[in-house]
């Protein structure tokens, strides 16, 4: 019978090489990066744009934006003032560091304070592939339901921030906040977590602060 670990294992070991090549890369910028990974629909556009358009008065940003196809999103981080980068993969359900190596080509790093790298909506297949980038985070909503860290740990299990988007529609919307929380505890405890809503803005400026700070560092 084929033996397909060894295969798995050498792939990742060579993509955690090349992810480190780019940490130091954007290091040697002074660039501060971050990943954000979520479901389809959980509001990760919803999230750069808002964060684009309230920091890009004061720092340079750049985003690079993973998809299977179409550069909409993109289109929407630039329209709010990033310099962005599409990767289409064409069918791949996550990004990896090759790919961010050749976006990373495309952008002036020395031009830079702040990269937004956004993920192929997913939960399972990004957690496994390093990028290159600081911090991971992690975009929850509350219409995707409660019960996503219990279904998906190694997505929770990894990330470094966790936002738990919409919460404007917890009046109309069964989701147990205990329950949710009682999850992210058991695989991720002191992780940092921002409640927010992209739409009406509540919450954002505990996020905007983290970010901010985080670049002066």
């Amino acid at each position: 019978m084929p033996q397909n670990i060894p295969v798995v294992e050498k792939i990742l070991s060579a993509n955690d090489k090349l992810a480190q090549e780019n940490l130091a890369r954007i290091d040697a910028a002074g660039i501060f990066a971050i990943n954000i990974m979520a479901s389809p629909g959980a509001g990760k556009t919803s999230l750069i744009e808002r964060t684009v358009r309230a920091l890009s008065p004061k720092y340079r940003i750049g985003m690079i934006n993973g998809d299977i196809a179409t550069s909409l999103d993109a289109d929407r981080a630039a329209a709010a003032g990033a310099v962005a980068v599409q990767i289409n993969t064409g069918g791949n359900c996550h990004l990896d560091a090759v790919q961010l190596q050749s976006a990373l080509d495309q952008l002036d790093l020395s031009s830079l304070d702040l990269l937004i790298v956004e993920n192929i909506g997913n939960l399972i297949c990004p957690a496994e592939f390093k990028l290159g980038t600081h911090k991971n985070v992690i975009v929850a909503s509350i219409p995707e339901g409660d019960d996503k860290p219990h279904k998906y740990p190694s997505m929770y299990r990894g990330a470094d921030v966790l936002i738990l988007n919409k919460i404007d529609l917890l009046p109309y919307v069964p989701f147990r906040m205990e329950f949710f929380s009682q999850g992210v505890a058991a695989l991720n405890p002191g992780v940092t977590q921002f409640n927010l809503s992209c739409t009406t803005g509540e919450g954002l400026d505990a996020w905007l602060g983290w970010i901010d700070g985080q670049i002066k560092k």
